[in-house]
């Protein structure tokens, strides 16, 4: 293998700028990270709702709650992305449309976030039903006959003792979603596996930049991980096993 090696590379500057391969690497991480919690925001709120929906009993919402999950879980994400970034746009009114496709700030980094947080959401949505089917039967009965609404019981006693005995499950899928905005490279968004192939084609150092990367990733699931367990034990239900 007559493969040159060169871990200078990441201080040199890119061919005709004044920037480094350093600076492109911290660049597309910074776009990485906006990407996944903004997604994460997104999703843990509309996948909350979603699977709150499937457990109200009410048939019709429960019937949404469900069109909701199979519509986005079912649809690879990168066709998602497509569908989000050259179909959606085509179909709205004119006016609208223009502003999207010319003059909308960071069309890319928007399309990326809504279409990964809706995807997100969808599995969120099953965690969040499971978590709430989890609880005894007895505490929305008890939440009920004291004189609460429905909406009182889901928002001062089913939600907050679900969520609390699902974060394992839900450090998992942010994990997923930090790992999943890779695919918005697809759409043009300047994130880091973008940033690592335009690094490597300019350079020709493919074996460095991709090492890199997967340590960058590596270090920032690992601390996502870390974070969501210190939240875990603080929210722990007490007298559940730790």
């Amino acid at each position: 293998m007559n493969y040159h090696w060169n871990w200078h590379i990441f201080a040199q500057q890119v061919q005709g700028g004044s920037e480094t391969y350093a600076d492109w690497l911290a660049a597309g991480l910074g776009w990485t990270l906006a990407c996944a919690l903004c997604a994460w925001l997104i999703a843990l709120a509309l996948g909350t709702l979603a699977g709150a929906l499937r457990t109200t009993g009410n048939r019709v919402l429960a019937g949404a709650g469900a069109t909701w999950v199979e519509l986005f879980r079912n649809v690879p994400l990168l066709v998602q992305m497509f569908l989000w970034f050259f179909v959606v746009p085509e179909l709205l009114p004119r006016e609208l449309s223009l502003w999207v496709k010319q003059d909308m700030p960071a069309k890319e980094f928007v399309t990326a976030t809504l279409c990964l947080g809706l995807f997100t959401s969808a599995r969120i949505a099953e965690q969040v039903r499971a978590g709430i089917q989890a609880l005894p039967r007895g505490q929305r009965e008890a939440a009920l006959a004291l004189g609460l609404t429905t909406l009182q019981c889901y928002s001062h006693i089913l939600l907050p003792r679900a969520l609390r005995i699902i974060i394992a499950p839900l450090t998992s899928e942010f994990m997923n979603t930090f790992k999943n905005s890779s695919v918005a490279f697809a759409i043009g968004l300047m994130e880091l596996t973008f940033q690592a192939r335009q690094m490597q084609e300019d350079s020709e150092q493919g074996i460095e930049t991709y090492l890199a990367v997967t340590l960058l990733y590596f270090l920032c699931a690992i601390i996502a991980n870390r974070a969501m367990a210190l939240i875990e034990a603080r929210t722990r239900v007490p007298g559940t096993p730790g």
